[in-house]
């Protein structure tokens, strides 16, 4: 479902590296920087293109990894224009560059306007695109990722669940199994939880969120941190349903994990036992209102 030909998108490589020039850029690192562009090329020729472009992906991932998120802004943004000079406007490996860029832009730097801008230019590529099927099945996973990046990015209810399709179908090309996928399928649930809740779907967004209270709990355990939000979003759903108790049984989860993590006079488990006491206060009960 995806046909990619060359189009001309608005966005100019020269804009792109005008932008990076209003991102960090401090000395300290450019040395470092400039001695692993060099590392695998020889001293007395110019790096070609696609050099320059393994270069600037290996130093993105270095500064995400070190959650140096300005540094490897920039670097993203020179991604997108090598991945330009390399292979035109209509390939799908540009739509790639510009979703990573938007990942970057949302997840990293908590930007979705900037996020949105960049995804919907990738999104351009996809979707108005002509070009031969993929090549190959790694080709096929490297688009079908993309396309799951781009949904997600886009927020809508409707985005998610094509993103959410998508991921059937990698898992299914894959066995199951996703290798080098940004967005996780703990990611897009929660996300899907989020909007369905927004949208007053309660029943959908409390099976989203326990979906995700499945993954967590099966990777990290069930006293992990992350548990904390889910199931005091699940205790919202359940309060907007009417579901007193049954809040009160998940708010009860999220404060006991939170005493264990924390101390008992923390800030943590005092919002905790704040969101408690008013679930208690809810019920109109007597007996509650005086725990």
């Amino acid at each position: 479902y995806i046909m990619i030909r060359s189009q001309e998108i608005s966005t100019t490589a020269s804009e792109h590296l005008d932008e990076s020039n209003n991102e960090s850029t401090e000395r300290d690192s450019e040395g470092e920087e400039k001695k692993m562009r060099k590392k695998a090329l020889p001293m007395d020729c110019a790096p070609a293109p696609n050099e320059k472009l393994k270069q600037a992906q290996k130093m993105a991932e270095k500064f995400i990894k070190e959650k140096e998120v300005y540094k490897a802004n920039r670097e993203l943004i020179r991604c997108v224009a090598l991945t330009r000079i390399i292979y035109g406007d209509g390939h799908w490996q540009l739509a790639q560059a510009f979703t990573n860029l938007a990942h970057s832009y949302l997840i990293l730097q908590g930007l979705p306007a900037q996020a949105i801008e960049h995804v919907e230019s990738a999104k351009h590529i996809m979707l108005t695109g002509i070009r031969t099927p993929p090549a190959t099945p790694e080709d096929k996973r490297e688009i079908l990722g993309t396309l799951v990046t781009i949904y997600f990015t886009l927020e809508s209810y409707l985005s998610l669940q094509k993103a959410e399709r998508l991921m059937e179908e990698l898992q299914e090309l894959d066995g199951r199994v996703i290798m080098g996928l940004k967005i996780s399928e703990k990611d897009l649930v929660i996300a899907l939880g989020r909007t369905c809740l927004q949208q007053n779907k309660l029943d959908f967004a409390i099976s989203y969120f326990e979906k995700a209270v499945d993954a967590v709990i099966s990777t990290e355990g069930d006293a992990a941190p992350e548990l904390i939000n889910l199931y005091q979003k699940i205790a919202q759903s359940e309060q907007l349903k009417k579901n007193h108790e049954r809040a009160i049984a998940y708010l009860l989860q999220a404060h006991s994990i939170c005493l264990a993590l924390h101390k008992k006079l923390s800030v943590e488990a005092a919002q905790t036992g704040l969101l408690l006491g008013k679930a208690y206060a809810a019920t109109g009960d007597q007996q509650h209102i005086g725990k």
